[in-house]
Formats: structure tokens, sequence, C-alpha cells
């Protein structure tokens, strides 16, 4: 079974302080930016949703009592086709890194960065 267009239907979400900061850092990084649903008082963002080029997407909210969700708690893995591009994306961010772009004994090639407010962003060929 070709389960290729099934990846399509898993969207994490993630959480912070200032989801406009977040959109902005992550279209830096290579996202495009989709919809965006502002909220109201203390809640910047109500929804968001950034677009990877080569597929996927992830939400990204305001962290707010109502949603069992805390600010700089989450990770993402992205597949991309050419990591070098885009560790030189993060390197220019400035971004920390976790784990420096290197090829894997398992046939990936990646690295791992934090946001400015503490997800975890791995970048890598590895496909499943």
């Amino acid at each position: 079974m070709d389960t290729t267009a099934l990846d399509r239907n898993i969207w994490p979400g993630l959480a912070y302080d200032d989801p406009l900061a977040a959109r902005a850092w992550l279209t830096r990084l290579g996202f495009e930016p989709g919809i965006l649903v502002e909220g109201d008082g203390d809640r910047q963002v109500q929804h968001s949703e950034m677009r990877w080029p080569e597929g996927g997407r992830v939400m990204i909210h305001s962290a707010a009592p109502d949603f069992p969700s805390v600010a700089g708690s989450g990770n993402v893995y992205v597949v991309v086709s050419d990591p070098d591009a885009v560790y030189a994306a993060a390197r220019e961010l400035g971004a920390p890194l976790v784990r420096d772009l290197k090829d894997e004994d398992y046939g990936s090639r990646g690295f791992t960065v934090t946001d400015p407010e503490g997800n975890a962003w791995s970048f890598g060929t590895y496909v499943g």
C-alpha cells in the first residue's frame, strides 16, 4: 500500500508565547505562511499553519490555559531534499544547534536546531 498520500493527514501543533515571531522565524527557515486566525485578549493567535514546500505543515498557536500545550516543549521532524541549504538558513538565523549536520548510519543526512522558544526542529533526508 502506498502511504504517501496519507502522510498529509497528521499536522503537529506547537504553542508559542509569541506565535507571530515563530511564524516569521519559520518563514526565514523556508516554511511558507498559511492561514492565520488571530486571537483575542491574551491569545495572540488562535490558529495558524505553516507549510513546508516539499509537503506537510505545522500548526502554530498561542500558548493558552484552555489548551494543553506548553510553549517550548515540542519537537518536529521535517523531511527535506536539501538539508545543507536548510542548515545554512538555520545557521544564518543563529539557531542553536542540538545536533550538527551529519550523515547517519541509517542513510539520512540531517541536523537539529531549537527555535527562539526552545522547540526542537530536526531536518533530514530520512523518509521512513
